[in-house]
């Protein structure tokens, strides 16, 4: 046994492993929200950020026990089939299993985590762990429609709309006001943090940071045996598509005019929020023994992973109890924490966890974040720690945490080792 669970109906629950490691990883482009990449399905996303993985990871698909991928808003017709068809044209054998996953803004966090399980326990040696998500092509949708409708009363639903919406609490802009509020976080505040994640991205992009995490996206056919072909059609004036196109430069009197979008006079707009994008990544997960064998040089060692429930109307606070409670099960301090991404869901929901940890906003989120890339729900946690286990591997730094907050009011975070320190 490679695992030690932890659970508590107040902390949450946890699971420290031995000896399983992130090998390395791909993710496509973020699109902009009806852009270039607004006609790709989110299976066809995961197809490429999959065999792209696998290549950066240089482990064969026949060597994989088992896929775990993630999608949150179903927006292609076989979409049931997601995990399945991404591992079949991916090249994974047919007698390869593939589960699906679902913790909203975690799932990415979510496949890792049991793909280390797995591994933990002994039913798999190699798990490819990714999430998808095209929020571009998100459905509009009459629930109820097969029984009929009254004179007058067609009901139709934006469902990239009413995803953001926790009917059992506030929507989840609302929910970053409540956290303002606590903290008496400022607009000037909110803007000032999305500036310098805008900032911070531009930068790393500049150096090249990105060059060797982002794939290229063209026009093709996707073929694998004895399957129907799948076609990626960008558009006619598009080749080696490969820039997280939601990024836009950051002025602050610009931002200060923007209207507040979810409460009058509050600090969210839609420039000191994530960006609505389209986009998949996938990371190779494997044990010990598998990278010895084949004298594998891991990105990181993943050491311990936390999730964490808190109430839904400050859920962009689930960071915060998930980090503590990461801390507490492996023994660690927050000072021994080289490296932490937050998933900035929101500018003042970034702020609130920053100030309720006491983080030193100098190593955390360092080559920006979803506020200037843009967050594909599905695909975010994977995006996270694929990012930090680069990046500490550049700065050599020995400990990183990965973590999100997640809609109805939970939080997922995942530590990290470089191996190498």
């Amino acid at each position: 046994m490679k695992i030690k669970g932890f659970h508590d109906k107040i902390k949450g629950v946890a699971a420290i492993y031995d000896d399983v490691f992130l090998i390395n990883g791909a993710r496509t482009p973020f699109g902009k929200l009806c852009g270039t990449l607004s006609q790709v399905s989110p299976t066809d996303l995961g197809i490429l950020a999959s065999k792209n993985a696998l290549l950066k990871s240089s482990i064969n698909a026949a060597d994989v026990d088992q896929v775990f991928y993630a999608n949150i808003g179903q927006s292609s017709s076989d979409c049931y089939f997601l995990p399945r068809h991404i591992a079949l044209y991916s090249g994974i054998p047919q007698s390869v299993p593939a589960l699906m996953l679902q913790r909203i803004c975690g799932s990415g966090f979510e496949t890792i985590i049991a793909g280390a399980e797995q591994i933990a326990v002994g039913k798999s040696s190699v798990s490819m762990c990714g999430g998808t998500e095209n929020m571009s092509l998100s459905p509009t949708v009459s629930f109820g429609n097969r029984m009929g409708y009254a004179l007058g009363k067609i009901d139709f639903k934006d469902m990239l709309w009413e995803a953001l919406n926790d009917t059992a609490a506030v929507p989840m802009g609302c929910t970053a006001e409540n956290v303002a509020v606590k903290y008496k976080i400022s607009k000037a505040d909110a803007n000032e943090y999305a500036k310098l994640s805008i900032d911070r991205y531009i930068k790393a992009k500049a150096r090249g940071f990105y060059e060797d995490e982002v794939l290229k996206v063209n026009s093709q056919l996707i073929e694998a045996e004895g399957l129907k072909p799948r076609k990626i059609a960008l558009p006619k004036s598009v080749k080696d598509f490969c820039v997280d196109e939601n990024v836009r430069p950051a002025d602050l009197e610009a931002m200060a005019n923007l209207p507040s979008v979810f409460a009058h006079d509050g600090v969210q707009t839609a420039a000191n929020s994530s960006g609505i994008v389209d986009g998949a990544a996938t990371v190779l997960v494997a044990d010990k023994s598998f990278i010895a064998a084949r004298s594998i040089k891991p990105l990181s060692k993943i050491v311990a992973s936390a999730t964490s429930a808190l109430d839904p109307n400050v859920m962009g606070l689930g960071p915060v109890p998930t980090i503590k409670l990461l801390l507490e099960v492996t023994g660690l301090s927050l000072s021994q924490i080289g490296l932490i991404e937050i998933n900035e869901a929101f500018a003042a929901q970034y702020i609130g966890c920053e100030r309720e940890l006491n983080l030193n906003r100098d190593i955390c989120n360092v080559n920006g974040g979803s506020i200037a890339l843009g967050h594909p729900l599905a695909a975010t946690g994977t995006r996270l720690s694929l990012t930090i286990s680069r990046e500490m591997k550049a700065r050599k730094v020995k400990y990183g945490i990965a973590s999100a907050c997640i809609g109805g009011g939970q939080g997922t975070a995942i530590l990290f080792e470089n191996t190498e320190i």
